[in-house]
C-alpha cells in the first residue's frame, strides 16, 4: 500500500526530483513547488507568478541545496533554504518547457519545449550556447548521458528519438518509432493499437551512459544502446495498455520503472536486453527466440514463452495497481531504503516501498 503526501498542493503533481541529501521537491499546476522531507514532512513552498505549470524540477548533485524549477517558458533557480527568492531567472525558451536535465559537470542545462527546441544554457556564463531543433513537434523529455556531459538524447511527439552531440548542431543520430515498426520482430497488437501512434513521451539513460530507454504512446518500451555516434535497438516490447507516460531507470542499475496512462507501475530488469551483443550467429540466434519469448509473456501467452524454454524472458518483477495516470516517476532512498514516488492526476504523491530484489 502505498503512503500518501498530502496538505501540500491543490492542484495535480506534475513533476518530481530528489536531492543527495534526501530532500524532495514537486512541481504542479498553476506554478506551486513544494519542499518535502523525507517522512513526508513538508519544508517550505513557493509559487512562481503567471499561468505557468511547474513541469520539471532538478536538484544539483554538487550543491544539493540548488534547485532548478521551469514553470512556463521560465527557469527559476532556487536555494531551498529560502525558497520565496530565486537565486537566478532565466527566460530562453519560446514557448513552455516540459524537460530538463543537468549534466555531470553541472556546466550545462537542457530545456525542451513545446516548439520542438531544446536549449543548451551555459550556467558559467548564462547564456544559451546552443538551440537544438530537429524535432517537429513537442520535444517532450530531455536527458543528459552520465559520463558524457556533451552528450544528450531527446524524444518528442514526432515520433522521432534523437542522439545528440552538443559539438554538433544537428542529431548525430534519428529513429522515427513509428517507422521503426517495420523493423521490429512480430509483436501481438492490442485492441485499438492502430489508433495509437508511437507518440515519444519520456527517455531516460542509464547510469552507464550508454543505455537508454524511451516509452511512447503505443504502450511500448524501446531499449536502445548508443555505439559510437549511433545507437542500436536492444529490445522493444509492450509494457502497459495505453500509452507510457514515464520512463526512469534506477540509480546504478539496469532496472527500469515504467508509468502509463492505464493506471499502472511496473518495475523491470533489462539488464539482458542491455548486455552487449554476441556475434556468434548461435547466440544471436538464442537471442532472437528470447525476444520471441518476451513478446509472448507481454501477451499474456506464457505457454509460448514457456515452451521456447529460454532464460532470462522479461517479465515485470513488480506491477503495481496504482489507478491513477502516470505524470512523474521518482525512484530514490528515503531513510536509507528504497522507494518509488509517483505523481499522478491528483493533489497528494503517492509513495511506494520498494523491497531490494
Amino acid at each position: 500500500m502505498a503512503v500518501r503526501w498530502t496538505g501540500g498542493h491543490s492542484t495535480p503533481v506534475l513533476c518530481l526530483n530528489s536531492s543527495r541529501e534526501g530532500l524532495v521537491a514537486s512541481g504542479a499546476e498553476g506554478g506551486d513547488l513544494h519542499l518535502w522531507a523525507e517522512d513526508g514532512t513538508q519544508l517550505g513552498c513557493t509559487h512562481f507568478q503567471g499561468d505557468g505549470d511547474v513541469t520539471s524540477i532538478v536538484f544539483s548533485s554538487s550543491c544539493p541545496t540548488t534547485l532548478y524549477a521551469s514553470h512556463g517558458e521560465a527557469i527559476s533557480v532556487l536555494d531551498v533554504r529560502a525558497l520565496k527568492g530565486s537565486l537566478d531567472h532565466f527566460q530562453v525558451n519560446e514557448e513552455e518547457i516540459n524537460c530538463l536535465s543537468l549534466n555531470d559537470t553541472e556546466s550545462l542545462l537542457a530545456s525542451a519545449d513545446d516548439s520542438g527546441a531544446i536549449k543548451i544554457l551555459n550556467l558559467e556564463n548564462k547564456k544559451v550556447s546552443r538551440s537544438l531543433k530537429r524535432h517537429s513537434n513537442i520535444c517532450s523529455s530531455v536527458a543528459f548521458r552520465p559520463q558524457r556531459p556533451q552528450s544528450l538524447v531527446s524524444c518528442g511527439l514526432d515520433m522521432q528519438v534523437m542522439l545528440w552531440n552538443l559539438q554538433k548542431a544537428r542529431p548525430v543520430w534519428i529513429t522515427n518509432l513509428q517507422e521503426d515498426e517495420a523493423d521490429e520482430l512480430e509483436c501481438p497488437q492490442s485492441p485499438g493499437q492502430l489508433f495509437n501512434p508511437a507518440l515519444a513521451h519520456s527517455v531516460s539513460v542509464a547510469s552507464c551512459g550508454n543505455i537508454f530507454s524511451c516509452g511512447a504512446e503505443d504502450g511500448k518500451v524501446r531499449i536502445f544502446r548508443v555505439v559510437g555516434v549511433k545507437c542500436e535497438r536492444e529490445v522493444g516490447f509492450k509494457a502497459h495498455a495505453l500509452g507510457v507516460s514515464q520512463v526512469s531507470f534506477l540509480p546504478e542499475s539496469y532496472l527500469l520503472l515504467t508509468g502509463g496512462n492505464d493506471g499502472k507501475i511496473m518495475l523491470w530488469d533489462v539488464s539482458q536486453g542491455a548486455e552487449k551483443k554476441q556475434k556468434s550467429p548461435a547466440k544471436q540466434t538464442h537471442r532472437k527466440k528470447t525476444k520471441r519469448a518476451i513478446y509472448s509473456a507481454q501477451s499474456g501467452n506464457t505457454d509460448a514463452a514457456a515452451a521456447d524454454g529460454e532464460p532470462g524472458q522479461l517479465f515485470p518483477k513488480l506491477s503495481i495497481e496504482h489507478g491513477e495516470k502516470v505524470n512523474w516517476l521518482l525512484g530514490t532512498k528515503l531513510k536509507g531504503h528504497q522507494h518509488i514516488l509517483v505523481a499522478d492526476q491528483t493533489s497528494c504523491i503517492s509513495v511506494y516501498p520498494l523491497n531490494e530484489l
